[in-house]
């Protein structure tokens, strides 16, 4: 199932991104109510996103970010039908991507 769910679109000249990353951004500092023992960290470290190929944004995320994080970004110089790649890493070594066409 993919994790990411994104739109991509253009206007003047500039594009406009809008992602949600379905994820649990675990800090690790939270308990489990009916063990008591703490929830493993489990988080986004890094998000990028490219434009046909070349890196337009990276970021790098912490454990303070919130469930299923959304991010929006604008950029220059994308085109209709131009190709986004949103890609992300975890601290657990998972990763998702997802390629969109600009519209």
């Amino acid at each position: 199932m993919a994790s990411i769910k994104i739109r991509a679109k253009v206007s003047d000249g500039v594009t406009t991104v809008k992602a949600l990353v379905k994820h649990p951004m675990e800090t690790g500092q939270r308990k489990d109510k009916k063990t008591g023992k703490l929830i493993p960290a489990h988080f986004i470290q890094e998000v990028t996103c490219e434009h046909n190929g070349k890196a337009v944004m990276t970021a790098l995320w912490g454990p303070a970010i919130s469930k299923n994080p959304y991010l929006s970004f604008k950029f220059k110089g994308a085109s209709k039908g131009d190709t986004l790649k949103l890609s992300w890493v975890d601290n657990r070594g998972e990763k998702d991507s997802v390629e969109t066409q600009v519209s």
